[in-house]
């Protein structure tokens, strides 16, 4: 995707639905006060990626476009506005026929600083344009207030542009309370398949409950674990957190015995002490009906735990394993939309829990989760 000049902060006329006339000032999102967080190199190259768009090692085409994704994406800052608004330019237009549009291809916006992050509205639009203007906020009443855009699931973008109140402050974001980032691999689940907006994603979810920066690393169909992603992985700066959820990608049990311990001591090359969480697979519907697919995942958890249990063994006790099979509950079986993608209901349920679990390892080792019983994020 080629880099786009920014737009500049300019004062135009904006026709409402309702044929009424506001003025915005446009502001992009590139350059401070506004905080860009979620795309590891965008300080480099500028871009709403989540990959490097040269990558130190040749990566599989399909990770490469689905970098372009911009899941787990966010722009922070603080304004006084009364009013936001967005002018979008996506990469295509919405195709997904299992997934809406808003969570493909909008923004949500949530107000508040950290452990205040509250939902406030979506960019609903017109599904079939690749071009979108909508006012998120109104009526606000003036104070200072902390603002945090999620960028889209399964799209890319092109341009953003932010409308506020001419005149407006804008300040830079509350500081996050760790400079480390948590580093989230997987699959199409961690990407934010099938959320219905951006905000529920359990990447995003998790991101409110721990206030770190989090980079949403899921690549829908193709986090299987490659030497090559993993090297390029482990070039992320100042991470604080590995996950490693993409059992479900693996082409074979084989696979993922394969590239799981050469996926850890790739990354321990780079950052020997941060602490790494192994995530086995959530329960699909139909495992209750077809018991090979219990026994597969059954025999995949023990793979994990066997890898995690040979890296504790041989000196390094930073390495964990979380049973993914109890991260829905006992009803497993109606938190997906398709059998295997979470709802956002299945979406809470996992970030719930796994905030409880990863949360800490900021704060020491602790062997092997358990998972806490189901509890609201506070």
């Amino acid at each position: 995707m080629p880099e786009q000049p920014a737009r500049p902060s300019v004062v135009m006329e904006h026709d409402e639905r309702e044929e009424q006339t506001m003025t915005l000032e446009w502001h992009s999102p590139l350059a401070p006060p506004f905080h860009i967080a979620g795309f590891a190199w965008f300080d480099e190259e500028k871009l709403y990626r989540r990959l490097p768009r040269t990558p130190s090692h040749p990566i599989p085409p399909m990770v490469d476009q689905l970098a372009n994704h911009t899941a787990g994406g966010q722009i922070r800052f603080q304004t006084n506005s009364a009013s936001l608004s967005v002018n979008v330019r996506l990469s295509g237009v919405a195709n997904m026929n299992h997934m809406p549009a808003t969570g493909q291809c909008a923004f949500d916006c949530y107000i508040g600083g950290p452990g205040e992050q509250r939902y406030y509205g979506t960019t609903v639009y017109d599904r079939s344009k690749r071009d979108y203007e909508v006012q998120v906020c109104e009526n606000l009443d003036g104070r200072l207030r902390s603002i945090t855009l999620y960028f889209p699931l399964y799209m890319g973008i092109e341009d953003v542009q932010i409308g506020l109140e001419p005149g407006a402050d804008v300040l830079p974001p509350l500081p996050y309370a760790s400079d480390r980032r948590i580093l989230l691999y997987g699959t199409s689940i961690t990407q934010g398949g099938c959320a219905s907006r951006p905000g529920m994603a359990y990447s995003n979810i998790v991101s409110r409950a721990i206030n770190a920066e989090l980079c949403n690393l899921g690549f829908s169909g193709s986090g299987k674990g490659e030497a090559a992603v993993a090297e390029v992985i482990s070039g992320i700066a100042n991470p604080g957190l590995l996950v490693l959820d993409y059992e479900a990608n693996c082409d074979s049990s084989d696979s993922l015995r394969a590239t799981l311990p050469e996926f850890i001591r790739i990354f321990r090359r780079r950052h020997p002490d941060v602490p790494i969480w192994i995530v086995s697979q959530i329960r699909f519907a139909k495992e209750h009906f077809q018991p090979e697919l219990l026994a597969l995942r059954l025999d995949r958890q023990a793979i994990q735990r066997a890898v995690v249990d040979a890296c504790r063994a041989g000196g390094d006790p930073n390495v964990f394993f979380c049973d993914g099979g109890e991260l829905l509950g006992e009803d497993y079986h109606d938190c997906t939309v398709d059998g295997i993608h979470p709802t956002d209901f299945g979406f809470q349920r996992m970030a719930e829990r796994l905030a409880a679990v990863i949360r800490g390892s900021f704060l020491g080792p602790r062997g092997e989760s358990s998972i806490p019983p189901r509890r609201r994020i506070e």
